[in-house]
């Protein structure tokens, strides 16, 4: 009896991986792990109990010489599901190391995530993935939340429904189901000339043929109690009311005083566990460097924190996010005779027709009259005329005034009629257009669909 997807939905269930319907992105590397985990997540135990609607993300690392045939093969397999898959290339070479190539591949998969709009990123991590990742980082000397290992649930929706189950009964399920995963790994997961590898392929079965299971229990006990030691540090985040901790689905921002002021043990501690928001094991040094980077940089400065994220300095605040890729949405006309609505990136405008009021300074809406307008991110060299006052701004001033961080203006919109810009949303009403009060107008309101909070 093959019953292992209702054991993994029933821990999925325990550990509220899937807290709502959405989309899930199985990322599918073309190896039995990841093949395993699709064939499972299609299971109607978890697909349709959970109600998820499955697409597949596949990176090509250029690190296989057959990595192209792979990728063939893990569309087929996607189609047999029916199911979309997106696929995204690298050219990593063959000589690129397994934490290379993961370095290389979350950008990728998150960026992936953020254009399907998947609510869920699954990855096949699994019970070996874990004690490999806990003893690794022993012998690397990690601190004590280090060696909680792999979370069954990491930021923005990443899951790993696999962790609670060993390499064997995928292997096991995979047979029973009659699946053949490709016979050629990545050079990077293969070999001993890494770590991770070595570790894999010559000390713990070593250790297993002496110790037994005792091995695997005793390094997951010593993962339980790390974990638990990091949740406590999470949840402090989030009751120390001098940090303001805010996260939302760009990052995470802190206030910047208190990890200026707080002792160095306290500080870093809690820009270790800042770190681990974004799905980020900062060590000893790293802790020490973004603690003198907060202390010293003024505001606008960015410093990278490896794994494809980055902390800036804004004003009083401290922001640390995944780097994006992404070019700001194209320009779009938009028509406003009628009621309607607009998704322009993490942005949602809404109008529809009503008489202008007086104030025309709602933060989140603006009386405007019908017509055309277009709807494009801020320019260098833009400027506004505002409502009531005197000349033009320019709008990165604006910006900078209204503490937008640096790294969001590039992709911040206003709204242009006939050459001028009549709006930029939340922060400034252009002096052009302005209907009088009760005239008819169009309503339009913006919401930031990326300014909402996650716990």
């Amino acid at each position: 009896m093959n019953d292992l997807p209702e054991r993994v939905a029933a821990a999925a269930h325990e550990a509220n991986l899937f807290p709502g319907e959405g989309t899930l992105l199985v990322a599918v590397s073309g190896g039995p792990d990841s093949v395993a985990l699709l064939d499972i997540v299609m299971h109607d135990a978890l697909r349709v109990r959970f109600g998820l609607v499955v697409e597949v993300a596949h990176v090509d690392h250029g690190i296989a010489p057959d990595s192209a045939a792979i990728a063939e093969r893990v569309e087929r397999l996607a189609a047999g599901y029916g199911v979309p898959v997106h696929r995204s290339p690298l050219t990593l070479g063959s000589l690129a190391t397994e934490t290379e190539a993961r370095a290389a591949r979350y950008p990728v998969l998150r960026e992936m995530q953020r254009w399907v709009g998947a609510r869920y990123l699954a990855t096949g991590h699994h019970r070996d993935d874990q004690v490999e990742t806990v003893l690794h980082r022993f012998l690397r000397g990690t601190g004590p939340a280090g060696l909680a290992g792999i979370p069954a649930r990491g930021s923005h929706g990443l899951v790993r429904p696999l962790l609670p189950f060993a390499r064997a009964e995928l292997a096991a399920h995979l047979v029973h189901r009659g699946i053949t995963p490709p016979a050629v790994a990545d050079p990077a997961n293969v070999g001993v000339r890494h770590v991770r590898t070595w570790l894999r392929h010559e000390i713990l079965p070593r250790l297993r043929s002496q110790m037994e299971a005792s091995v695997d229990l005793g390094v997951e006990a010593v993962a339980r109690q790390a974990a638990s030691d990091r949740v406590a540090w999470r949840r402090l985040l989030r009751v120390l009311p001098e940090l303001q901790f805010r996260r939302d689905s760009r990052g995470i921002e802190v206030a910047r005083l208190p990890l200026t002021s707080y002792d160095k043990a306290l500080s870093e501690a809690l820009l270790r566990a800042l770190g681990r928001e974004l799905g980020l094991v900062i060590g000893t040094r790293g802790a020490a460097r973004l603690r003198d980077f907060v202390q010293r940089a003024p505001s606008g400065r960015r410093c990278q924190l490896g794994g494809g994220s980055e902390a800036e300095v804004v004003f009083d605040r401290v922001r640390l996010y995944p780097m994006s890729r992404a070019t700001p949405p194209p320009t779009a006309e938009v028509d406003l005779t009628a009621p309607g609505r607009l998704r322009w990136g993490v942005w949602e405008f809404r109008w529809l027709l009503e008489p202008a009021r007086a104030s025309q300074r709602v933060a989140a809406a603006t009386w405007i009259r019908p017509g055309l307008v277009r709807v494009r991110a801020a320019r260098p060299g833009d400027r506004v005329a505002p409502v009531r006052g005197v000349g033009r701004r320019k709008v990165r001033r604006l910006l900078s005034e209204a503490h937008v961080p640096a790294s969001l203006r590039k992709g911040y919109p206003v709204i242009e009629r006939e050459g001028a810009i009549v709006w930029i949303p939340g922060i400034c009403r252009g002096a052009t257009g302005l209907p009088e009060e009760g005239e008819p107008a169009v309503r339009l309101e913006v919401r930031d669909r990326g300014d909402v909070a996650h716990s």
